[in-house]
């Protein structure tokens, strides 16, 4: 079992940064990966990035790739936490932000691949 805290998150304006966090308890095992999603209201959920816990593999949507960074900080098998971070932010990037993982070595960009998600937080982009 695998337990996900999302943290961060706000209001910033375009052209600004922000970061927002996951943090994970559980059977998080170096090589699972782990993924961010978004959904901005009357929208699909939608993949932004994912990483092994390990951060050997990274993968991003165009939307977010040369913008966006994720980067795992391993403070134990216990307690993990899964960074991303934003730069450069449109009103586009507007959405609740998500981290899920799933108990697998590959990753995925669909939500159903995964298996535990996050509360979610919010981040809003002003023009």
């Amino acid at each position: 079992q695998v337990q996900l805290v999302e943290s961060g998150g706000g209001l910033v304006q375009a052209g600004g940064s922000l970061s927002v966090s996951c943090a994970a308890s559980g059977r998080t095992l170096s090589n699972y990966v782990v993924g961010w999603f978004r959904q901005a209201p009357g929208k699909e959920r939608e993949f932004v990035a994912a990483s092994s816990w390990s951060g050997r593999s990274t993968y991003y949507s165009d939307s977010v790739k040369g913008r966006f960074a994720i980067s795992p900080i391993s403070r134990d098998n216990a307690a993990r936490i899964m960074y991303l971070r934003m730069n450069n932010l449109k009103p586009e990037d507007t959405a609740v932000y998500y981290c899920a993982t799933a108990d697998s070595f590959q990753i995925a960009t669909t939500p159903s691949s995964y298996n535990y998600w996050g509360q979610g937080t919010q981040v809003t982009v002003s023009s």
